[in-house]
């Protein structure tokens, strides 16, 4: 689906062409510019605008199928860019989209996949800087992957206010363990999707500033770099999450294991005090004719006092082990 085609002269828009008349507006304005935005395209679409630019087949074949690792390849003057774009679903994990970009001499084309936030914003912006976007298609495709990056910084923080509150309550009695080992799982996880998506970018980026870079971004190198910091950015705060997931995962396992520990305490407590009673009744138990208590007076209250003295003195030992 076509979003948006304008034609840009000296940083202002002169026309916005149709896909089957775009060759005919760069013919028709020699220092001119065409900015073309894609959701989905059809084949149709893809078809007729290779046909217009004279687009690579193979980087055609990659933006109509998608599924593509972020990464940037040169055909000549031509460049191919793949990025994720990342938003967050309904059930608050990262739903991965893509958009490719195609930036020639003359036109850039973005085409846009599974994700439903568009660049209407980012076109706009561009527009209201005209003396910018006189630096031709190089600056619309810093622009463009500005924008995705910018998107990216707040998955992260979310990621990382997520595990502050987890260990903030991580050590709080009745804590569901297995809960927070799945909530852990689930942080991380986010950040591997965030990560596919940042790492290759890096790549990408350092091949636009600095040494050989394509000519439709030489004038806008030091642009790249500022894009290439923020993704360095994105890159430690990462590191950093998942070292700290997985130290958390560590303090968690070891709080299941303390927790085993007290019930098994527990129980060998509770276990001792009733043996104990056990073996006092079982001694008096025996069915043996000459045992004198049997023949006392007293003998049952004093075998009771003697089981609740002793039961009463373990659960005082235990108790002030901290078993009990």
């Amino acid at each position: 689906m076509l979003i948006n085609s304008a034609m840009y002269d000296d940083g202002h828009v002169v026309a916005e062409p149709g896909l089957d008349r775009i060759a005919a507006a760069l013919q028709a304005r020699p220092t001119g510019f065409v900015w073309v935005a894609l959701k989905d395209p059809t084949d149709e679409e893809l078809t007729r605008l290779q046909q217009e630019l004279d687009l690579p087949p193979l980087a055609v074949e990659d933006a109509r199928k998608g599924h593509q690792r972020p990464k940037l390849e040169e055909y000549g003057d031509l460049l191919f860019a793949a990025m994720h774009l990342l938003e967050d679903g309904a059930d608050g994990s990262p739903q991965v989209g893509e958009v490719h970009v195609f930036v020639g001499q003359r036109f850039v084309v973005s085409v846009r996949h599974r994700s439903d936030h568009g660049f209407l914003g980012v076109r706009g912006r561009a527009e209201r800087e005209p003396h910018l976007l006189q630096l031709g298609p190089g600056f619309v495709f810093y622009a463009l992957m500005d924008a995705v990056v910018d998107r990216y910084f707040p998955l992260i923080d979310a990621v990382e206010e997520e595990l502050e509150q987890l260990e903030g309550h991580m050590f709080e009695t009745g804590q569901d363990r297995q809960a927070v080992v799945r909530q852990l799982f689930g942080l991380k996880q986010r950040l591997a999707t965030l990560r596919h998506a940042v790492t290759p970018l890096l790549e990408v980026t350092s091949k636009l500033h600095g040494g050989r870079v394509p000519a439709a971004c030489t004038a806008i190198q030091d642009y790249f770099r500022d894009v290439y910091d923020h993704l360095l950015r994105i890159q430690a705060s990462i590191d950093a999450a998942r070292e700290t997931i997985i130290a958390a995962t560590q303090v968690n396992l070891t709080l299941v294991t303390i927790d085993e520990s007290l019930v098994t305490k527990r129980l060998a407590a509770w276990a001792a005090i009733f043996a104990a009673s056990t073996a006092l009744a079982g001694i008096w138990g025996m069915n043996f004719e000459k045992m004198p208590e049997l023949k006392w007076a007293f003998g049952y209250p004093m075998a009771l006092g003697a089981i609740a003295l002793v039961s009463g003195a373990l659960y005082w030992r235990f108790k002030r082990l901290g078993w009990l």
